[in-house]
């Protein structure tokens, strides 16, 4: 039997967006018209987490995320592994805050106003003090209410998979949203069909145990969602290209 959320529903799941706020609008504008066109009921939105660092504008993509929750008060958030990182590197974590830097918080920092100069000659600590003072407390209190994992119906959303042979119930935080080998190359059924983003693949994933939605925003240039009504599932994308951000 095929997957299915559940009856009288349509859910979209939007892959990881690292900053693009133009494809952000875009994908959101193709899910308003693709709700206009089909009818039915108002689409349910989850986003897989990793909604920051590498593009050039997370902050205005938790701006604009923050006021859709507010407009569409059932969208829901999976905490990814970079916002992990973001909110680590707020609260004062140096080796996070290094991290953070390695893995494209540079742009995310910048974002928030800090002048490419000053980050440039800031050591770790006054960069840490610069990166409190610039992020609205709306912003962390906003990324720290996401969930690790959502279940609907027949699938589990989660920010980077599973760990096989472990029990939906029993799995770790850590493995949420920072697994990568050990779920990509299983093979066999798992408890749910697994949506998720994290690993980027030029397409879309689309296997009978897990669905793979992060199509490479900043690398790629596409930002994806797949919707899910009944036993169906569509995809909708959003491209354009800009210079990508060193990774």
């Amino acid at each position: 039997m095929a997957a299915a959320v559940p009856e009288g529903r349509r859910l979209y799941a939007i892959g990881d967006i690292h900053g693009r706020a133009d494809l952000l609008d875009g994908l959101l504008a193709r899910i308003l018209a693709d709700e206009q066109a089909r009818g039915g009921p108002a689409g349910e939105l989850i986003f897989l987490g990793d909604l920051v660092d590498r593009g050039p504008d997370s902050a205005q993509v938790i701006e604009r995320l923050i006021a859709l929750r507010e407009q569409r008060p059932g969208t829901r958030f999976l905490l990814g592994n970079h916002e992990e990182v973001f909110l680590s590197a707020l609260g004062g974590d140096r080796k996070a805050l290094r991290l953070f830097h390695r893995i494209g918080g540079a742009e995310t920092i910048l974002s928030y106003g800090i002048t490419p100069a000053a980050y440039a000659a800031a050591d770790f600590d006054e960069l840490a003090a610069m990166f409190q003072a610039a992020v609205p407390d709306a912003h962390r209190a906003f990324l720290e209410s996401f969930e690790d994992m959502i279940i609907e119906g027949d699938y589990v959303f989660v920010h980077a998979g599973v760990r096989p042979g472990v029990a939906l119930t029993e799995q770790r935080p850590s493995d949420l949203r920072w697994i990568r080998e050990e779920f990509l190359s299983w093979g066999d059924p798992l408890e749910k069909v697994v949506v998720h983003g994290h690993s980027i693949f030029e397409e879309v994933v689309e296997l009978p145990h897990r669905i793979g939605l992060d199509t490479g925003a900043y690398r790629h240039g596409i930002l994806t969602a797949m919707a899910f009504e009944g036993c169906d599932r569509w995809i909708l994308q959003e491209q354009r290209q800009f210079e990508a951000a060193a990774a």
